[in-house]
Protein backbone atom coordinates (compact mmCIF):
# COMPACT_ATOMS: atom_id res chain seq x y z
CA UNK A 1 0.00 0.00 0.00
CA UNK A 2 1.31 3.24 -1.07
CA UNK A 3 -0.02 7.08 -0.38
CA UNK A 4 2.69 9.37 -2.39
CA UNK A 5 2.37 12.63 -2.10
CA UNK A 6 3.37 15.73 -4.34
CA UNK A 7 3.04 18.98 -5.43
CA UNK A 8 4.07 20.91 -2.28
CA UNK A 9 6.43 23.69 -2.30
CA UNK A 10 7.27 27.43 -1.49
CA UNK A 11 4.69 30.05 -2.42
CA UNK A 12 3.78 33.55 -1.80
CA UNK A 13 0.93 34.69 0.35
CA UNK A 14 -2.19 34.90 -1.87
CA UNK A 15 -0.97 32.11 -4.28
CA UNK A 16 -1.64 29.25 -4.71
CA UNK A 17 -0.95 25.29 -4.95
CA UNK A 18 -1.94 22.13 -5.94
CA UNK A 19 -1.41 18.97 -4.12
CA UNK A 20 -1.56 15.42 -5.18
CA UNK A 21 -1.97 12.33 -3.98
CA UNK A 22 -1.66 8.74 -6.12
CA UNK A 23 -2.97 5.75 -4.25
CA UNK A 24 -1.87 2.10 -4.85
CA UNK A 25 -2.08 -1.43 -2.96
CA UNK A 26 -5.94 -1.00 -1.65
CA UNK A 27 -9.45 -0.40 -3.72
CA UNK A 28 -8.61 3.36 -3.95
CA UNK A 29 -12.80 3.68 -4.60
CA UNK A 30 -14.04 2.05 -1.64
CA UNK A 31 -12.12 4.49 0.55
CA UNK A 32 -13.18 7.88 2.13
CA UNK A 33 -9.67 10.28 1.49
CA UNK A 34 -9.03 13.02 3.36
CA UNK A 35 -6.37 15.94 3.40
CA UNK A 36 -4.81 16.52 7.01
CA UNK A 37 -1.70 19.06 7.85
CA UNK A 38 1.25 19.92 10.40
CA UNK A 39 2.23 22.84 11.63
CA UNK A 40 5.98 22.67 13.92
CA UNK A 41 4.86 22.48 17.25
CA UNK A 42 1.24 21.63 16.22
CA UNK A 43 -1.05 19.05 16.37
CA UNK A 44 -2.37 17.30 13.10
CA UNK A 45 -5.61 18.75 11.98
CA UNK A 46 -7.99 17.89 9.20
CA UNK A 47 -8.14 19.78 6.05
CA UNK A 48 -10.81 18.46 4.16
CA UNK A 49 -12.26 15.16 3.21
CA UNK A 50 -14.40 14.02 0.16
CA UNK A 51 -16.35 10.42 0.39
CA UNK A 52 -15.63 7.39 -1.45
CA UNK A 53 -17.83 8.09 -5.04
CA UNK A 54 -16.78 12.25 -4.41
CA UNK A 55 -20.36 13.28 -4.05
CA UNK A 56 -19.67 15.04 -0.70
CA UNK A 57 -16.78 16.73 0.70
CA UNK A 58 -16.20 18.94 4.56
CA UNK A 59 -13.53 21.48 4.78
CA UNK A 60 -12.23 22.99 8.36
CA UNK A 61 -13.00 26.31 8.72
CA UNK A 62 -9.87 27.75 8.19
CA UNK A 63 -9.59 26.65 4.64
CA UNK A 64 -13.13 26.54 3.62
CA UNK A 65 -13.81 28.61 0.64
CA UNK A 66 -10.33 28.79 -0.13
CA UNK A 67 -9.56 24.99 -1.00
CA UNK A 68 -11.25 22.61 -2.65
CA UNK A 69 -10.80 18.58 -2.45
CA UNK A 70 -11.54 16.37 -5.31
CA UNK A 71 -10.60 12.75 -6.35
CA UNK A 72 -10.09 10.66 -9.67
CA UNK A 73 -11.00 7.24 -9.33
CA UNK A 74 -9.97 5.93 -12.39
CA UNK A 75 -6.27 7.50 -11.79
CA UNK A 76 -6.60 6.46 -8.09
CA UNK A 77 -5.74 9.96 -7.17
CA UNK A 78 -6.86 12.78 -5.21
CA UNK A 79 -6.07 16.32 -4.95
CA UNK A 80 -6.29 19.71 -3.08
CA UNK A 81 -6.03 22.87 -4.80
CA UNK A 82 -5.17 25.42 -2.46
CA UNK A 83 -5.77 29.22 -3.42
CA UNK A 84 -5.30 32.44 -1.45
CA UNK A 85 -2.66 30.67 0.51
CA UNK A 86 -1.91 32.26 3.59
CA UNK A 87 1.69 32.35 6.19
CA UNK A 88 -0.94 30.36 8.61
CA UNK A 89 -1.21 27.23 5.70
CA UNK A 90 2.69 26.71 6.45
CA UNK A 91 2.47 22.26 7.52
CA UNK A 92 3.28 19.43 6.24
CA UNK A 93 0.30 18.26 4.16
CA UNK A 94 -0.59 14.37 4.56
CA UNK A 95 -3.35 12.13 2.38
CA UNK A 96 -5.18 9.84 4.33
CA UNK A 97 -7.03 7.30 3.33
CA UNK A 98 -9.99 5.52 5.43
CA UNK A 99 -11.79 2.45 5.42
CA UNK A 100 -11.31 -1.31 5.91
CA UNK A 101 -8.05 -0.87 7.03
CA UNK A 102 -6.80 2.84 7.34
CA UNK A 103 -3.23 4.40 5.88
CA UNK A 104 -1.38 7.96 5.69
CA UNK A 105 0.78 8.84 2.78
CA UNK A 106 4.48 10.23 3.81
CA UNK A 107 3.58 14.19 3.43
CA UNK A 108 4.66 16.54 1.32
CA UNK A 109 5.95 20.12 2.94
CA UNK A 110 3.89 23.52 1.94
CA UNK A 111 5.52 26.87 2.72
CA UNK A 112 4.09 30.28 2.52
CA UNK A 113 6.30 32.90 2.78
CA UNK A 114 6.95 36.30 1.39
Amino acid sequence: VQLVESGGGLVQPGGSLRLSCAASGFTFSRYRMSWYRQAPGKERELVAGISNGGGFTNYSDSVKGRFTISRDNAKNTVFLQMNSLKLEDTAVYYCYAAGSWNYWGQGTQVTVSS
